[in-house]
């Protein structure tokens, strides 16, 4: 443990920060940078059931991380900064593929970057309505972004914050000598 305490916090303060920072970084990279080609199809389906299944287990295994952390807090802020980029992008992938290979799924084709930007407005219920699915197929899959969205906020959220409290729970809440502005029980 070094001497100087508030040293420690910020250094781990930093270093939750990075992370964060750096998982999202490297998930935007990967989701601009994957050979998303050979259009919609089973393998799409698919691949978007895994990457709905590895969302799930990673989201698992940071619920069980958080209880065990030394500042659930900010493991917790770590877990969402991980958790949700994938879920977005998983879904962005899919929104891309599907417009690449039926021309006309929405009202105007998606680069990955109208794929995303679409995702967002789904996930943020903001529904600007200048991209809009238009087929059965881009209406069924927006419906299951929809529902996904629900569950993401609700109970994945309701988990990561459950895990926290019995984080902070198990480390004796306030009197653990964590940084006052991210662990401490609220007053």
């Amino acid at each position: 443990m070094e001497r100087n305490p508030a040293r420690h916090r910020r250094r781990v303060l930093l270093g939750h920060c990075l992370r964060a920072t750096g998982s999202a970084a490297l998930l935007t990279a990967l989701y601009f940078l994957a050979p998303l080609a050979g259009g919609f199809g089973v393998l799409t389906v698919l691949t978007l059931v895994l990457g709905l299944a590895a969302f799930g287990v990673l989201t698992a295994w940071q619920v069980s991380a958080i209880t065990r952390a030394e500042y659930p807090r900010l493991s917790a802020l770590e877990a969402m900064a991980t958790a949700v980029p994938l879920f977005l992008f998983v879904f962005s992938a899919t929104y891309f593929m599907l417009s690449e290979s039926i021309p006309g799924t929405f009202s105007e084709a998606l680069n990955r970057t109208d794929a995303l930007y679409f995702t967002v407005t789904v996930f943020a219920t903001v529904g600007f309505g200048d991209i809009v699915p238009v087929t059965g197929t881009g209406r069924v899959l927006t419906t299951v972004q929809m529902i996904a969205d629900l569950v993401v906020v609700g109970v994945i959220a309701k988990a990561l914050f459950g895990a926290m409290k019995i984080g902070m729970r198990r480390r004796g809440g306030a009197g653990h000598g964590g940084p006052p502005f991210v662990d401490d029980e609220e007053s």
